[in-house]
């Protein structure tokens, strides 16, 4: 079978991300003998800089981990609404729906304090030698990739003309330029505030270190720069200026946890997922709901099924998911449920949001979603830089998110997905060379749903990295960048290695990363203005003209996107009985890679 790339196979240690640098940095943190915890935290500062369009250091990222001598766990990155973040508030300032940016849309930041987390628990590595390649790309400089300076560009007019941006485009626009692929590009107060914050928090103890340094962040210059920033009127996606509710006490209360994954066993795999505060329970009711014998992969019948399954799943996404203790999961994950559920698939394609009633519960949407403008539901007009820029109608990846996996010898294997915190959603700090996120404007300004912004409450977020076992051992950990879009490419990731054929004896990873995939928005979208296209689905002109036809015949709503340009996953692999590791990584944006040896 033709691939981009061959699927790396070694015995020392593997790295997949979606951008090269990250890659060779935690590739170089094995090679000094670090383990694949350490790699990952320095991966992730390292995405900071080179995708800070994607991501950053006060977003969010859940991670998950299987350690080689114990069990899967989800570590949670991902902040709650603060304490001032109540519906009351934001309606009584005529606001229908979150901001896609500035403050008011800004939860407590996760992400820092989750990979200090990771590191202090599981790592090997002080701090310091962990963010010496971040703070060495920042400060010397790296050479951006295209979409850095896209995405600046699509902000300009915001950064240069908008008196509290002007601290973006000091970072972003140097000289009035964006920034420009073979040029080298800095950010030199964000490694200034990395260089403090190692001075404040330095010990010879390692530990110690790492807890100082998550006191630095959370009550020290960092904390008190964010909270100055938070209260600073600032124009935002409602056309508006607002402060935002983020305080000390918010930052200071914070802390990263671990908690159990949500789990699904399907042919003797065992797929982890973080909870319903997250949409990856929604990967595995997708799993749930096949039948026990599949159409023949990549035929008409295969995608109309799985894309028929996941609007089903989305829109109990939809219903059920929240940061809440009542949702319903071990029932929505039950085989009569999905029965019942599978029966509702039908030849042709549904245009309905049609969400189930676990235990007989009756089903909460969110009535913003219940009003169609030109065919499609919607509460707004997109605005630039508002929430992820994942898929354009023409079916171009954009990009939104991050991604990176890490295998080592030892068999320590983990997974992440760092997104939020771009340099579009809020205005640089400009004591810190990094932004606020805007993870709140995946809550609904209408009380009793589920996902109900509430003070203390986690947005459901739609970051969702992966973990498989075969047999109850950890073998494969996965994911992808793409908002709503991440746990329908992953699916059809997961399926190309299942059911497919093996290479070199082992699983086929590029293979079924560079096999065409597809999307669809028939459920509401996650980010502002939260639309949806009923009956849509998009998908790689290289899926082939018989099958595009057989869904538009099917009832779908088909856009044709370029060949490439549907998914950005990322995958690493390890053979418990042979020790042999692998991985593989997405060609489609020509930057993210994997490593090893």
């Amino acid at each position: 079978m033709f691939t981009t790339r061959p699927t790396l196979q070694g015995t020392f240690g593997m790295v997949s991300s979606t951008h090269w640098l990250a890659s060779q940095s935690a590739m170089a943190v094995l090679e000094d003998g670090g383990n694949a915890y350490d790699a990952a935290v320095a991966a992730g500062f390292v995405l900071h800089v080179v995708e800070p369009h994607l991501n950053g250091p006060a977003g969010e990222v859940p991670i998950i981990l299987a350690p080689a001598d114990g069990e899967v766990r989800v570590l949670c990155g991902q902040g709650p609404a603060p304490a001032g973040a109540s519906i009351e508030h934001y309606r009584s300032l005529g606001l229908e729906l979150v901001p896609g940016t500035g403050p008011l849309a800004a939860a407590v930041p996760g992400a820092f304090d989750a990979w200090m987390l990771l590191l202090r628990d599981h790592g090997t590595k002080p701090l310091a030698e962990v963010l010496r390649y971040a703070i060495g790309y920042a400060e010397d400089g790296h050479a951006p990739v295209e979409r850095v300076g896209e995405a600046v560009e699509t902000v300009r007019e915001l950064f240069e003309n908008t008196p509290e941006w002007a601290s973006s485009a000091e970072v972003y626009l140097p000289g009035g330029s964006s920034p420009r692929p073979g040029e080298l590009f800095r950010n030199p107060a964000l490694a200034a505030t990395w260089r403090r914050l190692l001075a404040e928090a330095a010990h010879d103890d390692r530990v110690t270190e790492i807890e100082n340094a998550r006191r630095v962040w959370s009550a020290g210059f960092i904390a008190e720069a964010l909270v100055r920033q938070a209260a600073v009127p600032t124009l935002d996606t409602s056309g508006r200026r607002h402060t935002g509710t983020l305080t000390a006490a918010d930052l200071a209360a914070y802390r990263a946890s671990y908690e159990a994954p949500a789990t699904y066993d399907w042919n003797g795999w065992t797929l982890c997922k973080a909870g319903a505060w997250s949409q990856g329970p929604a990967f595995l009711q997708q799993l749930a709901l096949l039948p026990d014998e599949l159409p023949a992969y990549g035929s008409a019948d295969y995608v109309h099924l799985l894309i028929e399954g996941c609007k089903l799943a989305m829109a109990d996404r939809e219903a059920w998911y929240g940061d809440t203790a009542d949702v319903p999961l071990t029932e929505l994950l039950s085989a009569p449920y999905n029965a019942e559920r599978r029966a509702l698939v039908g030849a042709h394609a549904s245009h309905e949001l049609r969400p189930g009633s676990p235990d007989g519960r009756t089903p909460l949407l969110a009535s913003a979603a219940t009003t169609v403008v030109d065919g499609v539901y919607a509460m707004g007009t997109p605005v630039a830089g508002a929430g992820e820029p994942t898929v354009a109608k023409s079916g171009a990846t954009r990009g939104d998110t991050c991604h990176l996996d890490v295998v080592d010898r030892w068999g320590n294997m983990v997974a992440a997905t760092p997104s939020g915190g771009w340099l579009q959603s809020n205005p640089v700090v400009p004591e810190l060379g990094f932004p606020l996120g805007t993870r709140l404007q995946m809550a609904w300004l209408e009380p009793g749903l589920p996902a109900s912004l509430a003070p203390g409450r986690r947005p459901r977020t739609t970051l969702t990295p992966s973990l498989a076992l075969r047999d109850g051992v950890p073998v494969l950990a996965f994911g992808t960048p793409g908002g709503d879009q991440q746990d329908q490419w992953q699916l059809h990731f997961f399926l190309a290695v299942a059911l497919r054929e093996r290479v070199r004896g082992g699983l086929d990873l590029q293979g079924a990363v560079d096999a065409p995939n597809w999307h669809n928005d028939s459920f509401p979208s996650s980010f502002f203005p939260r639309g949806i296209r009923p009956g849509s689905v998009t998908v790689e002109s290289r899926i082939g003209d018989e099958v595009i036809e057989a869904l538009r015949e099917r009832g779908h709503d088909v856009t044709v996107g370029e060949p490439w340009s549907e998914g950005r996953l990322c995958a690493v692999a390890r053979d418990p009985r042979t020790g042999i590791l692998s991985a593989a990584a997405n060609p489609r944006g020509m930057q993210g890679y994997a490593v090893g040896r």
